[in-house]
């Protein structure tokens, strides 16, 4: 049981802080151009910065073989939840403007902005090579399947198509090409100075608290009276929230990953609707409402599931 209460601290932690950002909204201390500001700041240098310190303390050179192996074990968990939800899709007979963004929303998880400050509290700050060889792999997929099936619902064509477009889409993410960075450095044995290492550790710890910020937000955005069980949302819920863990506990087995890997893995897996979703949605022109729905009700459930999560976990 101390899993489960040490998740439901983790929980009330993570709650608080979304709350900064939901009132901070109602005050009206915080609007769109802020969640501009804190969205780029995240991503384009808290991330990264956070990924040089954890990959390099974390990670050495003999870990890298074994590391290849953990992204594989990742895509194959979420090419079967994408699967899955797919065939649940034709099922509920979901129109086409819901098609994409349901399959999307089941299938891949908030790895950054809620999966970093949900796994630090559960595992500490050892987690955060684990967790960003699983978000290699839910990039990659977000970067490709998921935007062709967001757009393909979508009533705008605005994305060049291709394997070009992709490759240029996803190794111009600055985290993507920190791992990499921080993986060729680990390959050479080479470590930047102190005084880097030092600032990035100061900034890496502005991702969590601010991501939370920032997903309190869009709760606030989204409006707590307007959420709505819509036709195939409890659905998604199902996949995102249960089976997609389960299928990653598989795989992990499968692939003969176990202690702190396999544990970062499967609770990274059973996180939140990634936040792109909703943007996407918005941009092509597919049913944005009913993505930002699923990515609040999601992000509400996963504080309920998560501690549930741990006590399996533990046992």
């Amino acid at each position: 049981m101390a899993g489960f209460f040490n998740a439901v601290s983790a929980c009330l932690v993570l709650l608080m802080l979304m709350a900064v950002g939901y009132f901070m909204g109602v005050w009206g201390w915080m609007t769109a151009t802020e969640k501009r500001f804190i969205s780029k700041f995240i991503i384009n240098i808290a991330v990264p910065c956070n990924c040089l310190v954890g990959l390099l303390d974390n990670l050495d050179r003999s870990s890298l073989a074994q590391a290849g192996l953990m992204v594989v074990a990742g895509f194959a968990g979420i090419g079967a939840s994408m699967a899955i939800a797919v065939a649940a899709a034709a099922l509920l007979r979901l129109p086409r403007e819901r098609w994409g963004v349901f399959v999307a929303m089941a299938g891949l998880s908030n790895t950054i902005f809620i999966g970093i400050p949900v796994c630090t509290q559960l595992f500490g700050e050892a987690c955060m090579p684990y967790l960003m060889l699983y978000y290699l792999g839910n990039t990659s997929v977000l970067q490709s399947a998921g935007i062709l099936l967001v757009e393909r619902a979508g009533s705008k064509v605005t994305r060049e198509r291709g394997v070009l477009p992709f490759l240029r889409n996803l190794f111009t993410k600055p985290p993507i090409l920190m791992v990499i960075f921080s993986v060729l450095l680990l390959v050479l044995g080479l470590r930047p100075p102190e005084p880097v290492m030092k600032f990035a550790g100061y900034v890496s710890g502005s991702v969590s608290p601010l991501a939370l910020i920032y997903c309190g937000f869009i709760v606030y955005e989204v409006g707590l009276k307007n959420l709505r069980f819509s036709r195939g949302l409890p659905t998604m819920l199902v996949i995102r929230l249960f089976i997609a863990p389960i299928i990653c506990m598989a795989m992990c087995n499968l692939f003969g990953m176990s202690g702190l890997a396999r544990n970062v893995f499967i609770v990274e897996s059973a996180l939140p609707v990634v936040s792109q979703v909703t943007v996407m949605a918005g941009k092509f022109g597919a049913d944005e409402k009913y993505a930002a729905a699923g990515a609040t009700l999601s992000t509400l459930g996963s504080f309920v599931t998560i501690p549930i999560l741990m006590v399996f976990l533990a046992s």
